[in-house]
């Protein structure tokens, strides 16, 4: 069975950059569509990318555009969220998804994936 194993959360400081790793185990995410959404305490998870499984086509957060990219290295089995100029309130833990299936209607909607991984946690410091 497939499970999704997230890494590259760490402590950092307001204005570095960070990238996070999301590696399928026990299989490849060839096919998938893949997210990435993220969660503070007491609140509701939030989209922060995806990428289509048929497609490739790109999907982000409204406010989070132009500071994160998310990619596909389907060579090495993984995917990447790179994300640019952290502030404190980028603190959360970042969690991969997969949409099995390989179709987003929409791509925010936690509800069309499937499969989760554990999260990892940023924390930004000011």
């Amino acid at each position: 069975q497939v499970q999704l194993v997230e890494s590259g959360g760490r402590p950092v400081r307001a204005g570095d950059s960070l990238r996070l790793s999301c590696k399928p185990t026990g299989g490849t995410f060839s096919g998938y569509a893949m997210g990435w959404f993220r969660q503070v305490p007491g609140k509701v998870r939030e989209f922060v990318a995806a990428v289509s499984g048929i497609d490739d086509n790109i999907y982000y957060s409204d406010g989070l555009r132009g500071r994160v990219t998310i990619s596909k290295d389907a060579s090495n089995n993984v995917v990447y969220l790179q994300m640019n100029n952290l502030t404190p309130e980028d603190s959360a833990v970042y969690y991969c998804a997969a949409a099995t299936g390989g179709i987003l209607m929409t791509g925010y909607l936690s509800e069309e994936y499937d499969l989760w991984g554990q999260g990892t946690q940023v924390t930004v410091s000011s």
